[in-house]
């Protein structure tokens, strides 16, 4: 297998003879798989092994599905490249010598590579849309509460779901209807959606779908990507479709609202890696203070410290208030303005990401431009929305994706505007 989409290459097969027989999955390595190792691309897990399947895992094998290895991403959800991973980055097949963008990427890489025939990936502010798009395969993040997290080493508990990666539409779809449903071990899920028929919605049928196009989310992307975007909605206008603008002011600030709120729940769920009850312990010698300093010192990528520190930072006392009370405030305005655009639309169409795929290193050292690039991605996740990203072309040669917004639970609007550019 090329590309480096993997951490862990072992074959899990699946039971019986269930819808997904046949078919074989990448999971994306922050995903509990039992007796397999799950390392969350950090050196801290580096010889984790998890004694239980999470239920996403467990429901493939129920629908026959044969899990094919682990799949690289960013340290513990972490970037937009795949590039902190501790196992190297990973390249992107459709793109030679640019990132399969991330923290998914491996399991995006894996799909568009052929690799595996459906991928599993996680998405907190953008990170299945944005390896889809980079990628050019196709990205659900459905509605937070649709699929269980039971089993995903968690990140940021409140935004982050798990999702399918596909070769198409219908393929994230039928993967989508194995996974979602509620799950007793997780309390975050919900019974809506529980009975849909996603790989139904597949149908390419937009006669009458009414199409908002936010401005801010498309304002200020790359021009070949603004272009490859306006011929997908014209192709949807000449199926039936109707389209006109909307206005979502809020997502002004989606970027620093998310990132506060991130970091500082990131802090918090990595704060129990410290090498004596969990990760990583080093043999260091000294009291638990050393130690824990230690451990963490060396097993932490660069981008997984600056992000703990700055949530640290954003929780402590006398700042609380001055960024993450401000930052949920932020986030209910986001939740406002996309609840007011779906009392007059159906779904929200934008460019998935605002440039093409970067160059293998080009972000690293410039953090600031890899937080920017999910100004389109992040404002879905803090309103707790479903979203696709589909191929949309290219430009200059590079994968471009369109992304279609839904209402909560509205997945299969979404599915069905996505099919539609098949």
């Amino acid at each position: 297998m090329s590309h480096n989409a993997f951490i862990t290459e072992e074959t899990i097969d699946g039971e019986g003879d269930g819808p997904l027989a046949g078919k074989t999955v990448a999971v994306k390595d922050n995903i509990s798989t039992e007796g397999v190792r799950t390392t969350c691309g950090s050196a801290m897990l580096d010889d984790y092994v998890p004694p239980y399947d999470a239920t996403v895992v467990r429901r493939l094998k129920d629908a026959g599905a044969t899990i094919v290895g682990k799949a690289n991403m960013d340290e513990f959800g972490m970037g937009t490249t795949t590039e902190t991973s501790a196992f190297g980055p990973t390249e992107n097949p459709a793109a030679e010598g640019r990132v399969p963008g991330g923290s998914s990427g491996g399991s995006a890489a894996a799909v568009a590579a052929g690799d595996a025939d459906l991928a599993l990936g996680t998405d907190t502010g953008g990170s299945i849309r944005c390896p889809a798009a980079f990628c050019g395969v196709v990205g659900i993040k459905p509605t937070y509460g649709l699929v269980s997290r039971y089993g995903l080493v968690a990140y940021a508990n409140s935004l982050e779901q798990i999702g399918p990666i596909a070769p198409t539409v219908e393929g994230a779809a039928e993967l989508l209807d194995v996974v979602a449903g509620p799950d007793e071990r997780d309390s975050t899920t919900r019974e809506e959606g529980a009975n849909a028929d996603y790989a139904g919605a597949a149908d390419g049928d937009v006669s009458g779908l009414d199409v908002g196009v936010p401005t801010e989310l498309v304002e200020g992307a790359d021009g070949g990507v603004v272009e490859r975007f306006r011929t997908a909605i014209d192709a949807l206008e000449s199926q039936g479709a109707t389209v006109h603008e909307v206005s979502l002011p809020s997502v002004e600030h989606a970027v620093e609202a998310y990132y506060v709120i991130a970091m500082s729940e990131a802090s918090s769920n990595l704060a129990r890696y410290d090498g004596v009850r969990y990760g990583h312990s080093g043999g260091f010698d000294g009291n638990w203070n050393e130690v824990f300093s230690e451990a963490r010192e060396e097993a932490f990528g660069d981008e997984v410290k600056r992000r703990i520190l700055l949530g640290t930072y954003a929780l402590s006392a006398g700042y609380h208030d001055k960024y993450y009370k401000k930052a949920q405030d932020a986030r209910a305005w986001v939740k406002q303005d996309f609840d007011a655009a779906f009392e007059d639309v159906d779904v929200l169409a934008s460019p998935t990401m605002p440039t093409p795929p970067f160059e293998l290193g080009e972000s690293l050292d410039d953090p600031l431009q890899m937080y920017l690039a999910d100004a389109n991605t992040v404002p879905v996740n803090l309103a707790d929305l479903p979203a696709i990203s589909v191929p949309a072309g290219e430009t200059d040669g590079l994968p471009v994706g369109v992304q279609f917004i839904g209402p909560k639970f509205g997945e299969e609007r979404v599915i069905r505007a996505g099919s539609a550019l098949e």
